[in-house]
């Protein structure tokens, strides 16, 4: 792109941007790393057993202000890529032993790994654990990101973002919420402010490279198959785009007129076949709607399953309200067909329903959970106050503390020390590069992602490790842009844009939560956060192939080149309402997770495996005084389950301890 684009765009203006150093924000004054750079570089205190923790426990240190490249960040990958490849051992050299011994050693600090704490405390109260993770943050998938324009707040979550479950919660799940404080039903009604963004509705962009011009199509009647709205509303919504009139005809046609595609065939054989076709073939082979549908509907599925509706079952589709199934009297409920775990949920629904998410998604979840396990590092008593505690970061690994949690700590190796059926140990190596460190534990919880413990578990049964391997993490980002406000949005009377063919297939405000003293931004003239999502994927291949190539995409991708791509989709999209990428991008902040959510099973892709023996359960077998907790053991990317397989995980030692 020439220099002229690049400065129109704004690529050189002084924005909240930060360079990083594995994964150390430098640069732009320097002011995130302030004194702790030093610390974390990976050879700074080699051969110390502190020095893994070092860089959490130095002023200043404070990765939720950190923007550019976040979510899995720069050198939060490393060690595990250099283990995976075969390299890292090559040049680590011997383990320092740190002479350190607790009860019990969680592998991974999100969700999952600070829950199996939880669990483990309520067993033995007295207990030592130590938490580890790769990351500069604690949470997992659960990151916060803050932004301070003017001297204000606002928050955006980096990854996971709502409470939300296709099944109810167990009761397990559900305590520990309810100790945490969180009656979800409760805060959507007290926190949501839904007068906001009252007169905005929704737009799809239609961009030139897909659909041969840009064109900006205010006031779409909404995609979902329980919409009300009439033939001839889509039509008149439809006449404003650049589709072909084949495609007019017939996305009206799908949206607005019920049709019986298969008459006198019973509901049961209908989800049978739907639910081994893709939503794609069923709209050009079923409905035989014209091929310019496609690109329309193409990334209707990315937000729920990480790629396009070619990858996900129609029976799906059908189960998560998306149109073309309004005249086939499917019954309710998953009789009849296989539905995937997510589309399950939206077929049986049982629980009152509620939407409500955290304004820093669930990273509330997770300051909550460290606030009961360490106290002393997060201030206040309630669900409202921390949202706007400031979490301290130095209060995590301190020796008096019966838990602590090490940052910047890439778990490398675990083994029993001993034959697995009769060790009364488990040696636990972590490192970075150039330094590697060893505690030992009574027990471990592997609470991280199941793809990486093979390579940390070598003794593992090999059938317990090819089931490790088998699920593929859907690659996600969560882009959060700080504006200096929302006036292009006012003026195009709109809140969320679809653009189904752009980098990003989705621009939105977020949805408008005030709790305790975070107050939302109301006013059109405050600055606030837009929210983009990218689900890099690749149509024509199997859902795992297709993760596979959003994996290398993410990493491939410069911060660079994201941002260039953001400033270029924001003023196309929102310049019909006077936005300038250039005056308006205050800051940058992108999420990326090449190795995202757990995989959730597809019909279209995995075989029907007989109850017990899916990948998963055999998975997360526990071995000896190891078990494996974490989402991708449930196959499922719900935080309850997170939660569920820590109680399992939990519970299963307790009884390996007992026998």
């Amino acid at each position: 792109m020439s220099d002229g684009r690049d400065r129109r765009l704004g690529m050189d203006r002084p924005i909240t941007r930060r360079d990083f150093l594995n994964g150390v924000a430098i640069g732009a004054g320097g002011l995130a790393a302030g004194g702790w750079l030093a610390a974390c570089h990976p050879l700074a205190g080699a051969g110390t057993a502190q020095s893994a923790s070092e860089a959490q426990n130095a002023a200043g240190y404070y990765p939720p202000t950190l923007t550019g490249l976040r979510g899995s960040h720069p050198g939060s990958y490393d060690v595990g890529h250099a283990l995976a490849n075969g390299s890292y051992w090559k040049t680590a050299g011997t383990p320092v032993a740190t002479g350190e011994r607790y009860d019990l050693v969680i592998v991974g600090a999100g969700i999952s790994g600070l829950a199996a704490a939880h669990f483990f405390l309520a067993r033995q109260p007295s207990a030592r654990i130590l938490i580890l993770d790769n990351h500069d943050d604690v949470g997992g998938h659960a990151k916060r990101n803050e932004f301070h324009p003017r001297g204000r707040l606002l928050l955006s979550n980096g990854g996971t973002y709502a409470i939300e479950s296709p099944f109810p919660y167990s009761p397990e799940a559900r305590g520990v919420m309810t100790a945490l404080g969180i009656d979800p039903v409760a805060l959507q009604a007290r926190c949501a402010e839904p007068h906001v963004y009252d007169g905005l509705g929704s737009a799809v962009f239609f961009d030139r490279e897909t659909f041969g011009r840009d064109a900006l199509a205010t006031g779409e009647p909404g995609r979902r198959g329980a919409s009300s709205a009439s033939l001839a509303d889509w039509t008149a919504f439809l006449r404003t785009t650049p589709l072909s009139a084949a495609a007019q005809r017939d996305i009206a046609r799908i949206q607005a007129v019920p049709t019986d595609y298969w008459p006198g065939v019973s509901s049961d054989v209908q989800k049978d076949r739907l639910s081994r076709m893709s939503y794609r073939d069923f709209l050009l082979h079923v409905v035989g709607a014209h091929p310019d549908v496609v690109p329309y509907y193409q990334s209707a599925t990315h937000g729920l399953y990480g790629v396009g509706i070619d990858a996900v079952p129609a029976l799906d589709c059908w189960a998560i309200e998306l149109p073309g199934f309004g005249g086939m009297r499917l019954e309710p409920g998953a009789k009849g067909g296989r539905l995937s775990f997510t589309a399950l949920g939206a077929a049986m629904p049982d629980q009152p329903p509620y939407f409500f998410h955290f304004p820093d998604g669930n990273a509330s979840i997770v300051r909550l959970l460290v606030r009961r396990l360490i106290p002393a590092a997060m201030p206040g008593h309630t669900v409202d106050d921390v949202v706007t505690a400031r979490l301290d970061y130095g209060a995590l690994d301190q020796a008096a503390s019966p838990v602590r949690l090490r940052l910047n700590s890439t778990v490398i190796r675990v083994r029993h020390d001993g034959p697995p059926a009769t060790a009364s140990s488990v040696e636990v190596t972590y490192g970075r590069p150039g330094a590697a460190y060893t505690v030992h534990a009574g027990q471990v919880v592997m609470a991280c992602w199941n793809m990486m413990i093979p390579y940390l578990c070598p003794e593992l049964p090999a059938e317990q490790q090819t089931a490790l391997h088998y699920g593929v993490k859907v690659p996600l980002c969560y882009t959060a842009v700080q504006v200096r406000d929302r006036s292009a949005f006012q003026r195009l009377g709109i809140r969320r844009i679809t653009t189904p063919g752009m980098y990003h297939t989705s621009v939105s405000l977020d949805v408008p939560v005030s709790i305790g003293d975070y107050r939302f931004p109301s006013a059109v003239d405050e600055p606030l956060v837009v929210r983009m999502e990218r689900t890099p994927c690749q149509p024509g291949l199997s859902a795992r192939d297709q993760q596979r190539a959003g994996h290398a995409d993410l990493l491939g991708t410069s911060f660079e080149t994201f941002e260039r791509k953001i400033r270029d989709q924001l003023g196309r999209v929102l310049g019909p309402g006077g936005f300038d990428p250039a005056r308006d991008i205050e800051a940058i902040t992108v999420n990326r997770w090449p190795h995202g959510y757990a995989y959730e099973y597809n019909p279209l892709w995995d075989p029907d495996w007989p109850v017990g023996q899916r990948p998963c359960d055999v998975a997360r077998r526990t071995f000896g005084r190891i078990a494996i907790a974490n989402s991708d053991a449930a196959a499922a990317a719900y935080t309850d389950q997170a939660i569920d397989q820590a109680y399992r995980a939990v519970a299963e030692l307790a009884g390996a301890t007992t026998r």
